[in-house]
């Protein structure tokens, strides 16, 4: 029983989609499921046929034929298939029973025979793909000369091509093909992986190719998952044999057992647990490659020192490898049968620090496509580098449209501050300590979450209802003040004005808070490299940066308040700023309406009917309290708190709501870790682009590149899947993938290409970045 299941598990390493219900006994050999010929008629047309087994289908889009020299051929001709929607491709046209193509074009005079390069894909319908197939098909014109062709044809025509006679098709071969060489075994027999901690600031990995196998050096990527400021520096490789590949060039492989220390660098110092993801390449001698493999491995880190320099520490180690009991030499004298059994790793280390500790492979250990995560923003820059990028990416926030209608409160305010230079500067400086206080607040947040072990990004907040749903009553507050419906005064505290319309220090506090709150959706080009120092430096220093962001949000009222010059030229003080803070109410409602529709993508409609009712209550509240105030009716202006605290319960109503479901779009497919494992391993080229509703530089990318035509004609140029990943709700596997990629929020975009590291995208997209980037990927 072991056995029949360890196969299996090596059959859906082998295909593209997994199955876990079938059995590699029921799976067909490919060229059975799917039985070509070929042949020629007439000297201008070549027709291909494929006999499909009964529960099996092939691509159309995947299906294309390549003629040699002697025959100037046309477009492949092919009939309209069965229109379905693949979770893989979107939608498609397959064909189910039998397929007839015609491939029209022009022999040469004299040509006697004429090769094709056949390329085609099917899958079962139980869920089973198989690797992309090509065959090179060598077929006899008609008229040709007895010796000018291949085998002489058959009684009535040209011969006919039977591929179960021939396989020289790329890619794997799965049980039960026709191949020549032995089959291939499951990858976890073909290259064993092991890793053990040596201690807190190094690994040791050991990688064990099967007799007749060999491994890529430089087709491996290392990475750690779940240990917040430690990541992996440059593995140490021994020397390798120097290997004439016809895929990748002149390379350095290695036939038999490698032992590789792997550096830790290291951010923070105390033990931590994490999972070590390690992608490689291998290939059978003389037989198939694989595609790119993956395993995890859950380790224990001890504590370790804090690396220098931002480079990773590395301690003596003395290796003592028992004998492996084989040698690179003939695989043909190794018994595929009976390999050698893996050596134990012995491991002696100089340093007295930490011991080796042994670890087990995690049980979904061939996600074949992870790829490592670049390293840290700003890893070998000074911290007064990162300080001015981040002042520079909060300076730029005052430019982005989700800060806009705070601003305009302020452009009223520091017009009517012009009274004085005192003024000015008072404001300017009450304003600052509100952004500062707010951004501190945020990084504060954001530390003790990722203390905690959870993710978090910039924005966050906005992933959760009730932040969305208070962020509405705020606007539209602020709104209904601004356009006179009410004023807090004299009964509650001696307030005075709304927070919005005041001038004095609590105004000014309030707006710069406000500020901070609603730039959260933004994030401005430098903030980037600024944010992803943040999210993994030392605490300490982390604040730094998030002061530095505040500081840069603030600065252009700080300017306006101590340069006379500047506030000079602000307009003086009239009857026109009654006029121009009504104008302003509308910004307000414009963004309730915005941060509204944002709810319903999270929570769905109902939600918005829940608080649009909640806001009309706030209203009716509100007013109703200003109308008692100035009569003085104390009952009256009890009933209109009542009505503003009724008003906060539709708050807590929007959590209880299930988010809706939601379909991936038309020609995306939705993320997920195993999904993009499974396009990986079958090399195909992936756009990931994650995304949030809240996000307004996500969906500007969107409007104006990722739902334009010419972006999805790129996709279909290069054969290309659009993976989509939704990060509006609280998403774990998300978070993952952004902790990944040392992404600190969205928009994040990746490009995968078959075999080579993932490509992440600026922040703001354009039709040229997208474009060179999946043509480089599909190269």
């Amino acid at each position: 029983m072991l056995l029949r299941r360890f196969t299996a598990l090596c059959l859906l390493t082998l295909c593209a989609l997994p199955a876990l219900a079938l059995d590699e006994k029921d799976l067909l050999p490919v060229d059975k499921a799917f039985a070509l010929q070929v042949q020629a008629d007439m000297r201008d047309r070549i027709e291909l046929r494929w006999d499909i087994a009964p529960g099996y289908y092939l691509y159309r889009h995947r299906t294309s034929v390549k003629a040699g020299p002697g025959f100037s051929a046309g477009a492949l001709q092919m009939p309209a298939g069965e229109k379905k929607h693949d979770e893989f491709f979107g939608d498609v046209e397959t064909y189910h029973r039998q397929l007839k193509a015609t491939l029209p074009g022009t022999a040469d005079p004299g040509a006697g025979t004429v090769t094709l390069e056949v390329r085609y894909q099917g899958c079962a319908d139980a869920g089973v793909c198989y690797p992309p197939q090509k065959r090179t098909v060598e077929v006899r014109l008609p008229g040709a000369s007895a010796g000018a062709g291949a085998a002489a044809a058959p009684a009535g025509g040209a011969p006919l091509f039977n591929p179960l006679a021939r396989n020289d098709g790329g890619g794997l071969k799965l049980p039960g093909s026709a191949a020549t060489q032995s089959l291939p075994l499951p990858s976890e027999q073909a290259f064993g992986f092991e890793a053990i901690v040596d201690d807190g600031n190094r690994l040791l990995l050991r990688f064990t190719p099967a007799p007749g196998y060999y491994l890529y050096r430089d087709r491996t990527s290392l990475a750690l998952e779940g240990a917040a400021g430690i990541r992996t520096g440059k593995p140490q490789w021994p020397a390798g044999t120097s290997h004439r590949d016809e895929h990748f060039g002149n390379v350095v492989v290695y036939f038999d057992q490698v032992d590789v220390p792997l550096p830790l660098h290291r951010e923070r110092a105390d033990a931590s647990p994490a999972t070590l993801v390690a992608t490689f390449q291998g290939c059978q001698t003389d037989g198939i490659c694989y595609p790119p493999m993956t395993r995890r491995v859950r380790l224990a880190l001890p504590a370790g020192k804090v690396s220098p320099s931002g480079e990773a520490m590395v301690t003596p180690l003395v290796i003592t490898p028992l004998p492996s009991g084989r040698k690179p030499a003939d695989p043909a004298a190794i018994d595929p049968a009976n390999p050698p059994a893996p050596q134990p790793l012995v491991v002696r280390s100089n340093d007295n620090g930490g011991g080796a500790s042994a670890t087990t492979p995690d049980a979904s250990a061939d996600n074949a496509g992870r790829s490592q995560p670049p390293g840290n923003a700003g890893e070998g820059d000074s911290l007064a580098w990162i300080l001015l990028l981040a002042l520079a990416g909060g300076l730029v926030l005052n430019l982005m449209p989700c800060v806009l209608p705070v601003l305009s409160l302020k452009v009223l305010g520091l017009a009517q501050s012009g009274e004085s230079r005192q003024h000015a500067r008072r404001h300017a400086l009450w304003y600052t300590l509100g952004v500062l206080v707010a951004f501190t607040a945020i990084g504060a947040l954001v530390l003790a979450l990722r203390a905690a072990g959870q993710a978090a990004g910039w924005g966050f907040q906005l992933q959760h209802p009730w932040f969305i749903a208070a962020l509405v009553y705020l606007m539209f507050v602020v709104g209904l003040s601004l356009s006179g419906v009410f004023t807090l005064g004299g009964n509650l505290g001696g307030v005075g004005q709304s927070l919005a319309q005041r001038q004095d220090a609590a105004g000014d506090f309030f707006t710069g808070v406000l500020a901070c709150v609603v730039a959260s959706p933004c994030i401005a080009p430098f903030m980037g490299p600024a944010l992803a120092y943040a999210f993994t430096a030392p605490a300490a220093v982390a604040m730094l940066v998030f002061l530095a962001l505040g500081l840069g949000l603030a600065l252009p009222f700080l300017l306006i308040g101590f340069v006379p010059a500047l506030a000079r030229r602000l307009p003086r003080p009239g009857a026109w700023m009654e006029t121009f803070k009504q104008v302003l109410a509308f910004p307000m409602y414009l963004t309730a309406i915005w941060l509204l529709w944002v709810l319903g993508k999270q929570r769905g409609i109902d939600a918005m009917a829940l608080l649009l009712a909640g806001a009309a209550l706030l209203a009716l509240g509100l007013w109703w309290f200003e109308r008692n105030r100035w009569r003085s009716r104390r009952a009256g202006m009890a009933l209109g708190v009542v009505l503003v605290l009724l008003a906060l319960v539709p708050v807590w109503g929007v959590t209880r709501m299930e988010p809706p479901a939601r379909a991936a779009s038309e020609g995306t497919v939705a993320y997920s870790p195993e999904m993009l494992d499974r396009l990986r391993a079958d090399n195909r080229v992936v756009f990931v682009n994650m995304t949030a509703d809240w996000c307004v530089t996500c969906k500007a990318n969107e409007r104006n590149v990722l739902d334009r035509d010419t972006f999805r004609d790129t996709l279909k140029r290069v054969d290309a899947v659009y993976m989509h990943g939704d990060w509006t709700n609280v998403d774990p596997q998300i978070s993952a993938f952004l902790e990944q990629h040392k992404a600190v929020g969205v928009p994040l975009y990746v490009v995968y290409g078959p075999g080579a590291p993932p490509r992440v995208l600026p922040t703001v997209l354009t039709q040229a970045i997208v474009e060179d980037a999946l043509l480089r990927a599909a190269r």
